[in-house]
């Protein structure tokens, strides 16, 4: 069984000439990824208090509101947190 292999000549191309165009491509897809990179952010984690202060609401809505699933919460040996992005997430416009 014969696998096709690709070849490429370089035909008249100096070593100098061959290293400047691999660097030059490099450095393109260098400055494209640098253009789109979104580097993870880790994730902020709020307690019940913290979300009521930043919501300017009662310890019994951020209660209520997660058992109706508004808001979505996470445990950790009894401790409950929220996600910050998520809590901002869960803020709706309102349609006029």
């Amino acid at each position: 069984m014969q696998k096709n292999a690709q070849s490429i000549q370089f035909v008249q191309v100096t070593p100098e000439q061959l290293q400047h165009a691999i660097i030059q491509g490099v450095k393109l897809q260098l400055d494209s990824l640098k253009e789109h990179f979104q580097p993870k952010e880790p994730n902020t984690y709020l307690t019940r208090s913290d979300v009521a202060k930043m919501l300017k609401i009662d310890l019994s809505s951020v209660h209520n509101w997660t058992k109706k699933g508004t808001l979505k919460s996470y445990q950790i040996s009894g401790r409950v947190y929220y996600k910050l992005a998520e809590v901002e997430n869960s803020i709706v416009e309102l349609k006029k």
